[in-house]
């Protein structure tokens, strides 16, 4: 390193860059991260939040990030087997690098490389060359090769678990390995290294080179006595692997004479480039980072107003009378709206203007969301708490009073972000808000269902590159998290009126969007009027079995503790069968099972590698079953109940129009979608699901087979159309086509063979997955895909026709117009390209299975309030919709149900429901 004019002070932080990645990968190896288009950023986002945790708690005046590269090093040379056992790299960690790279540039770190030289060698010369300067360095690693350079100017940044990080310098290192710097060599020489293929030395492990350090001092001392070491195998260890003792030494020594040209200069930390940080989070969808890459500024000079007087109240109550249309927001103590009290109400109309009204707080401390208008004078003192007064002291009107006519007035359009939370709000209050006609959430769903959020920050960020206050400023978050009424009313009042004012920002924006990408259509005929039979479901809940439920857990348990007692007696131990460690020891240990894939904390248990193992012992086979039923107890039979609403005693899910990419709706607190009912425990767990009222039932209505009937129409196969017209078993009548076997001499298994084939072409499997699927070489699998192509030749053209159109266009359509772009369809990365275009056939036919189903919630609610019946629809799980009725309208109900569901997108093929009734969910199904 070239000499500045004079020694200069500071920090050096110096970072292994592929240590670092490796770290940030296995670090979500359980819970891998991905971005919208599927592409993996665990490594990523792992590397750039240590980076910044770096930045923030040390604030260094020189910051580099150093990387190996591909050349071979004199360790190589010196020994051809060095590194020979290390694993290559994850596909997935390899595409993260450039992204790495990219990002740590943009986070001001150099970026430092040099042929020929591992990063280590680079590292331990940049902080020789600098102490020399008067720079304090710090080595970002856990690995114990560097700590061989630490001195009074050289210290480790130690990377501990759960980012709490510590600084070592030589008296930490030997606390806590029991060795000086300078002994750190001469110690892994002895014991070796297993990820770097040094041999060291055999058996001397790490309690046997303590002691030898601690008698001797230095390996050519222990080398040089060998025959004085006690112990006969490790003397004998030591005598015959001389060589191998120095050449390991060797290759655990870090070079510190890289013939490096830098400055000092060249090392300083160059500062955020805010502008390319903040595109990078946006490409890589790291909404949690992007806000603190953001101006705080706000695009416009903004008038946010606290309305607290009499005056101000009639003045806005006035204002939005003569709109044409106003954004509403309101602000609650809790998430869920069914338990929340309402704080206060927002609105805006014009952009950067917006207006806050505080709401006093309800003389109960709880409002049950099922209220009737005659129970509800405790409730109105959330309004009543602030009245207008006259001058004389008179009390004039409510807010309720003065606000509920024109909330619930049709004829005043509104808009809102997430309308369906604050109506649900309002709804406990006995205020139907009417009049809504465009939600920002769902309207930016159907612009790009893609995107991971759709909330009002990341909105915020997305279109007008702002930063909003976060809730978290105000209330803060986890344990000390207060409720919005401990909020200064001020404070509120400005957040709020944000809210409102980007809301309306939002609708002027997604208006003009949806007309130019000719969406406005689903949005106005679908969405939006299903956010009203979401609110509706989500506000009658479902009713469910408590004793049931109980009785069924104390079963559970003692079908646990059999299948425990059977664990333990194949596994020949007890062990806790949670520890994924404490299992990897028993499989791969004791009942040396073959080792599958390594972790960072060990070999992988992970119902994959299970499910290979099963095949050659029985203890894998029962961990399966222990797990999954395990897993069935806590997250249903016990959760459920607590989820139950104490005051209408009804479970009420949430029912989520903006997650699924496909535009399928999901549910969640509690996940109602993911109950499996091919299982015996997950069918009796939908025994609990009931309709409490006496003299009421459960209906069933479950569309049959529909994708499939989707692809039929849409191929416009002659033998697929024919097949479901003709009423044929799908599966049955694709078996004996592909297989040649006639209909009447179909076995169970060759059907189950034509399902997989049926449903894999569906979804875009390809050879290799199918034959995954069905356990045969991908060489007859791809002959099953051929046949099956030969068959029904109009499914091929299909599917050639929708991956060239999206080649072409980038995304592809429902035939209800729904779009789903596609960013990696052009990619050069065949695997990215390819998970593309898989995409690309099942969306159409997913797409258009979800907008059938919601144009029959809607159209079936309609007729529901239009003949006055009590039936109510309550739950929406993938193609089934449930209902509960009384037993007078049972009959109706079924007609209804079974019109409006076939009716609703007319097809090529029959659409088929089958229908059910029954006093709980299994009955009926």
């Amino acid at each position: 390193m070239k000499s500045t004019s004079k020694p200069a002070a500071g920090k050096l932080f110096l970072i292994d860059g592929y240590a670092l990645a490796y770290r940030s990968h296995f670090a979500f190896i359980k819970n891998p991260l991905t971005n919208s288009r599927g592409e993996a950023t665990s490594a990523v986002f792992g590397f750039i939040r240590a980076l910044l945790q770096l930045l923030d708690e040390q604030s260094p005046e020189y910051f580099a990030v150093v990387f190996d590269t591909p050349e071979p090093t004199f360790r190589h040379k010196a020994y051809a087997a060095y590194k020979a056992t290390r694993q290559r790299m994850p596909d997935e960690l390899i595409a993260q690098i450039p992204k790495i790279r990219e990002f740590s540039a943009a986070l001001g770190a150099n970026l430092i490389e040099y042929p020929g030289y591992e990063a280590d060698d680079v590292m331990g010369t940049l902080a020789r060359q600098t102490a020399k300067q008067g720079v304090q360095v710090y080595f970002f690693t856990a690995d114990k090769d560097l700590m061989q350079l630490v001195d009074e100017h050289t210290f480790i940044y130690y990377a501990g678990r759960n980012n709490e990080n510590q600084i070592l310098g030589a008296p930490e290192v030997q606390e806590k390995f029991g060795v000086t710097p300078e002994q750190m060599v001469d110690y892994l020489a002895l014991v070796g290294d297993n990820s770097d293929n040094v041999p060291g030395v055999p058996k001397v492990g790490e309690k046997t080179a303590l002691e030898l350090l601690k008698q001797f001092g230095s390996l050519e001392k222990i080398l040089a006595h060998a025959g004085e070491v006690k112990r006969a195998q490790v003397r004998e260890n030591l005598q015959k692997n001389h060589e191998q003792a120095l050449l390991s030494q060797k290759l655990v020594t870090i070079d510190t004479s890289v013939p490096l040209k830098l400055t000092l200069d060249e090392l300083r930390y160059r500062g955020l480039d805010r502008q390319q940080a903040a595109a990078l989070c946006r490409e890589l969808e790291f909404n949690s980072l992007l806000s603190r890459f953001m101006e705080s500024a706000q695009p416009t000079v903004a008038k946010y107003h606290l309305v607290n007087t009499p005056e101000a109240v009639r003045k806005l109550a006035e204002q939005l009378k003569k709109v044409e249309i106003f954004a509403f927001d309101t602000e609650t103590t809790a998430a869920d709206p069914l338990r929340a009290e309402l704080v206060g109400m927002s609105f805006s109309w014009q952009e950067g203007e917006g207006f806050y009204v505080p709401v006093g707080a309800s003389t109960s401390s709880t409002v049950p969301p099922s209220t009737s208008s005659a129970e509800l004078s405790l409730f109105d003192n959330a309004f009543d708490d602030f009245v207008l007064e006259a001058a004389d002291g008179k009390r004039e009107h409510s807010l309720k009073k003065i606000f509920q006519p024109i909330l619930e007035d049709a004829n005043r359009k509104k808009c809102g972000q997430n309308t369906k939370y604050d109506q649900l709000v309002l709804q406990r209050y006995d205020v139907a808000i009417r009049g809504v006609v465009h939600d920002t959430m769902v309207a930016s769903y159907v612009l790009n269902p893609s995107l991971r959020q759709h909330n009002l920050d990341a909105l915020c960020v997305e279109h007008f590159n702002y930063r909003k206050i976060p809730t978290s400023e105000l209330i803060g978050s986890g344990k000390k998290q207060k409720s919005m009424r401990e909020v200064p009313v001020a404070e509120v009042a400005k957040y709020a009126a944000e809210d409102a004012d980007f809301t309306f920002r939002l609708y002027q924006l997604f208006e003009k969007k949806l007309r130019a990408t000719n969406l406005h259509e689903l949005f106005d005929t679908i969405e939006m009027p299903l956010v009203d039979v979401l609110r509706e479901m989500e506000w009658h809940g479902v009713g469910l079995d408590l004793p049931y439920l109980a009785k069924m857990s104390g079963e559970l348990e003692g079908l646990l503790a059999t299948l425990m007692a059977d664990i333990y007696a194949l596994a020949g131990e007890e062990f806790n069968i949670n520890s994924p460690q404490q299992l990897a020891k028993i499989l791969f240990e004791n009942l040396k099972l073959p080792r599958k894939r390594r972790t960072k904390t060990g070999y992988s248990t992970d119902a994959d590698v299970l499910e290979e193992l099963s095949k050659l012992h029985d203890l894998p086979r029962k961990i399966i079953e222990y797990r999954e039923l395990a897993k069935l107890k806590s997250t249903y039979v016990d959760n459920l109940p607590q989820l139950v609403n104490p005051f209408t005693k009804r479970l009420h899910t949430s029912f989520n129009q903006t997650v699924a990419a496909t535009g399928r709706l999901s549910s969640s607190d509690p996940n109602l979608q993911n109950i499996p009912i091919r299982t015996e425990i997950g069918r009796q767990i939908r025994k609990a699901f009931i309709a409490p009222q006496k003299g009421w039932q459960l209906l069933d209505a479950d569309y049959s087979q529909i994708e499939l009937r989707i692809m039929a129409h849409l191929s416009k196969d002659e033998a697929m159309i024919a097949a479901f017209r003709n009423d044929e078993d799908i599966h049955t009548a694709t078996a004996s086509r592909v297989f040649n076997v006639p209909m009447e001499e179909m076995t169970p298994e060759v059907r189950r063979r034509a399902k997989e084939i049926n449903f894999g072409i569906l979804y875009g499997m390809g050879a290799y997955g199918l034959s995954r699927r069905l356990g045969i070489s991908v060489e007859e699998a791809q002959n099953f895909i051929t046949n099956y192509f030969v068959q029904y030749p109009g499914v091929n053209e299909f599917i050639m026709g929708i991956i060239a159109d999206a080649h072409k266009n980038g995304y592809v359509t429902t035939m209800l117009g729904r779009r789903r772009y596609l960013p990696d369809i052009n990619s050069d990365n065949q695997r990215v390209r390819e998970a593309a275009e898989r995409t690309a056939i099942n969306t159409p036919i997913q797409g258009t299975a979800a907008d059938l189903i919601k144009i029959a919630m809607i159209n079936i609610q309609r007729r529901l309030h239009k003949e006055k019946m009590q039936a109510r629809m309550i739950l929406q799980v993938h193609d089934e919709l449930v209902f509960e009725a009384p037993h007078a309208e049972i009959e109706k109900l079924k007609e209804l149900v079974v019109a409006e569901m076939g009716g609703a997108v007319r097809l090529d093929v029959p659409v088929k429901i089958d229908v059910g009734v029954g006093k709980n969910w299994l009955e009926a199904h």
